[in-house]
């Protein structure tokens, strides 16, 4: 049987509010959590990601509150990341709704982390985040809402994270995020390529193709976008149109 591939709403949020940029910078606003997050549900989303994009900056744990209030609207998956640096942490985010944690800071400083969570709650509870830039190298992983590199090739560490106990990656391209340009394919083929857990693509989405292409030629199960949904550029019915009228198996 085919696995639907889906399409993943990112809620990226800073003091309460939904915030889009480009590449991380220039943030500004785009709506409360709780309606988008109902309008999401409403349109067909399979998921969605909530990421409190500053607490690890600002060393502090997700917004409990706020989660509770986008998870009692929704009847999806819902992730939820930004803060989560320990496994009281993630239990808190759990009992708060979340269906899935998405760590990144935490898993890169302590890799045994990962597997910690996955014996506790289990490999489906357990996304871990990966933003990625390119360079001579090749791409390297950063953190804390990408503003300091690791000295970590991605692909590899997206391995190692699929063996730790990841049961799912979340693959972004800080040099896609927020540019319209469509999602980096080399970067995400590299990586599904490498690992046999579910890789949800993110970072660059400007048009339906680009959907199209991370699920077909990035060999993604997933595919999320941020500023193209909120900013109803597109919607997330018109996406899977799209993609089922392209061969795409998708949930209606």
């Amino acid at each position: 049987m085919t696995l639907a591939k889906r399409i993943v709403p990112c809620l990226d949020v800073k003091a309460g509010r939904v915030v889009k940029g480009v590449k991380f910078e220039g943030l500004r606003d785009a709506g409360d959590p709780v309606e988008l997050s109902t309008r999401y549900r409403d349109e067909g989303a399979d998921e969605v990601v909530f990421l409190d994009i500053t607490a690890s900056l600002e060393k502090r744990a997700t917004i409990r509150s706020l989660v509770r209030s986008v998870a009692a609207s929704l009847d999806i998956p819902f992730t939820v990341g930004g803060g989560i640096r320990s496994m009281a942490d993630a239990r808190l985010a759990l009992a708060s709704g979340a269906d899935k944690v998405a760590v990144n800071t935490a898993a890169l400083q302590r890799p045994g982390l990962i597997a910690k969570l996955a014996d506790v709650f289990g490999s489906q509870c357990v996304v871990v985040a990966i933003d990625a830039k390119r360079t001579k190298e090749g791409y390297r992983v950063f953190s804390h809402s990408a503003t300091r590199a690791a000295e970590v090739d991605a692909v590899g560490w997206a391995q190692r994270a699929a063996e730790l106990g990841a049961g799912e990656l979340l693959v972004t391209s800080i040099d896609r995020d927020g540019t319209r340009i469509g999602y980096d394919i080399e970067l995400l083929r590299a990586i599904t390529q490498r690992v046999s857990v579910p890789v949800i693509a993110s970072g660059g989405a400007g048009t339906l193709e680009h959907f199209l292409e991370a699920l077909t030629e990035g060999g993604c199960d997933a595919a999320l976008a941020a500023s193209l949904f909120h900013y109803r550029e597109l919607t997330v019915k018109q996406v899977k149109d799209y993609l089922a009228a392209n061969g795409v198996v998708v949930r209606p």
